[in-house]
């Protein structure tokens, strides 16, 4: 039997890219020539094979060539759908539509530029996004529509703190201690923004239809605000108060299920450390409200804006004092110093607490174990704070939520316990 192989029949690499561009010509074409606009699966084809084709020759002249004619075709399509739009005709191929069309084949042009210069990967990876923007255009224009000026705001305000700002700050630590490493610093503060923007979204789709999706998602937003928020909805209302402390639990465990997850995501020598008391404090805050079994009613979280660069430089503050706070009570007093303050910074924020002992884990300032001692602490004294926010609102909440968040605290102190003893 004749083995065929490669080496075999051997394929020029010229050939081949002409193949590829050619396929990824007709996947940029296929939604347009289905949609039944002016260009499609032949024009996007050939648009394709013209790139390949300049780029694999290396001639200038006709880079410049192949661009002038997708130019070309691109001002026929914008004239033809002005003139349509003019008369007031009714068209698939309008001015909108006729622009995105001849975006479209200036991205099959310079795919097929990119696969004839031998950087196939990105030709890929471009014509399947594009295609992808392509089938998704009316999704992604109610999805567009429906967002409120804060909300874009937020979303432009998100990727400027991750992506520009991000790259611009200096690497390695410096400052008292040595304790300030900016660019660590800063992924944190993404870190925590991106999870209230992603929970943002998530209650803007289901909130309000339920206490324990409200709750739940509220506390991995903003705990304190979904304490504040059910603490004064059963004030004016008696009859949701066990609706009110059920909810008060789950934002406790809510809050666990974050710092957990930012502990495994930079510390994960500290997982097994702060996974136990953790995992039970969630896993006690969800049991309770079970045990409550009253979840009528719904509730409408007043949450702000997903994100605002005044919250994120406010977080980057704070956290910034408590990371140096931290650092010199670790260099003069050691753990018990660290612990001490993690445990009174908890009472403003478990997850500043939090952010700080990943910050001083990576630069070396505490063991991965003395980490989670602190995150403990900053959980332990969050779950405690909200007895005061509860009852400071509304005094019938004071005792059910002091029993409850002392049954949570109870359950991670064993957790500990049961870390270093077993």
């Amino acid at each position: 039997m004749t083995q065929i192989g490669p080496e075999m029949v051997p394929v020029n690499a010229d050939v081949f890219n002409l193949f590829i561009a050619g396929a990824l010509g007709m996947l940029l074409g296929l939604e347009r020539e289905w949609s039944n606009k002016a260009a499609g699966i032949r024009t996007f084809t050939l648009t394709s094979l013209v790139g390949v084709a300049a780029a694999t020759l290396g001639e200038a002249v006709l880079l410049a060539l192949g661009g002038l004619l997708v130019l070309g075709q691109g001002l026929l399509l914008g004239a033809r759908g002005l003139v349509y739009d003019a008369r007031g005709e009714d068209t698939n191929d309008d001015y909108g539509l006729a622009l995105t069309t001849s975006t479209s084949l200036l991205v099959a042009y310079v795919v097929g530029i990119l696969v004839g210069m031998e950087f196939v990967l990105v030709g890929v990876v471009i014509a399947i996004t594009s295609s992808f923007l392509l089938v998704l255009r009316r999704e992604l224009h109610q999805f567009a529509h429906r967002l409120s000026h804060s909300e874009v705001r937020g979303a432009a305000e998100f990727a400027i703190i991750a992506f520009v700002v991000y790259p611009l700050l200096p690497t390695g630590t410096f400052g008292p201690w040595n304790a300030i490493d900016p660019q660590l610093i800063w992924t944190l503060v993404i870190a925590v923004s991106g999870i209230g923007f992603a929970n943002y979204a998530i209650m803007q789709r289901y909130g309000g239809r339920g206490m324990l999706i409200t709750g739940f998602f509220g506390g991995l937003v903003n705990s304190t605000a979904v304490i504040g928020e059910i603490a004064n909805r059963a004030k004016a209302n008696g009859g949701i108060l066990t609706l009110a402390v059920a909810t008060v639990l789950v934002a406790d465990a809510a809050m666990a299920v974050r710092n957990l997850v930012i502990v495994i995501a930079f510390v994960p020598q500290s997982a097994l450390s702060v996974g136990l008391p953790l995992g039970l404090i969630a896993v006690g805050g969800v049991g309770l409200t079970v045990y409550e079994r009253n979840w009528g009613g719904d509730i409408e979280l007043d949450l702000e804006s997903p994100f605002s660069s005044r919250n994120a430089l406010t977080f980057g503050a704070l956290f910034l004092t408590v990371l140096v706070a931290t650092a010199a009570a670790q260099e003069m007093f050691g753990t018990a110093g660290f612990l001490v303050t993690s445990f009174f910074s908890g009472l403003l924020s478990s997850g500043t607490t939090t952010a700080t002992a990943v910050s001083l884990t990576s630069t070396g300032q505490i063991t991965p174990a003395t980490a989670a001692q602190g995150v403990l602490a900053g959980t332990l004294a969050s779950i405690m704070v909200k007895i005061w926010l509860a009852a400071g609102i509304n005094r019938n909440l004071l005792v059910p939520v002091t029993i409850r968040s002392a049954l949570l605290s109870a359950l991670g102190l064993a957790g500990v316990l049961v870390v270093q003893f077993v």
